[in-house]
């Protein structure tokens, strides 16, 4: 059994090209021992890229489905208050809407805020007024740990509004 060189060729009678052939060799052979790692790399970068892909998505979309709520609940309350035929009757549809849009988004009722304006200036609403309701809620980022008050700070705020022209009959009966 021969004894183990660095090349198949005697030392005197190396030359750069038999250098370059035997690193060429080397490198190879090493470059084969690294097989099926790119497959493994692959999944790696993959997941790595993925998750936060994947929760970008799901907060993008939340955010999305709370202000649709929002605009809806605005509209509607904007049209229920323009519709009532007194103030009373007006106060209590306000409630039932805010109530029935809120549950049908998922809106939290705590984080929901609706201010009911009349213009021109006067008692809300009134015969000929255009009543503006603005409608904002806040938007909890998913998977925020209400540690040390990050459930605050990691929130969206949304906001519609909404105009509606009352009636020249409407009586504030």
């Amino acid at each position: 059994m021969r004894p183990w060189r660095a090349s198949t060729e005697p030392r005197s009678t190396a030359t750069p090209a038999t250098a370059l052939r035997w690193l060429h060799a080397r490198a190879t052979r090493v470059v084969a021992d690294d097989a099926g790692s790119a497959a493994l790399e692959f999944i790696v970068v993959g997941l790595l890229m993925l998750v936060p892909l994947i929760y970008l998505v799901i907060t993008l979309s939340l955010v999305q489905h709370q202000s649709l709520g929002t605009e809806a609940a605005a509209r509607h309350i904007a049209r229920a208050i323009s519709t009532a035929e007194d103030a009373g009757a007006a106060a209590g549809r306000v409630e039932r809407v805010l109530a029935s849009v809120v549950d049908e988004y998922g809106i939290d009722p705590a984080a929901v805020r609706v201010e009911v304006g009349c213009r021109p200036a006067g008692d809300c609403p009134q015969a000929g007024a255009l009543v503006v309701v603005t409608v904002s809620a806040t938007v909890a980022l998913p998977l925020v740990p209400d540690v040390l008050g990050l459930d605050r700070l990691a929130s969206v705020p949304v906001e519609a509004t909404s105009a509606q022209k009352v009636s020249r009959t409407w009586s504030a009966g």
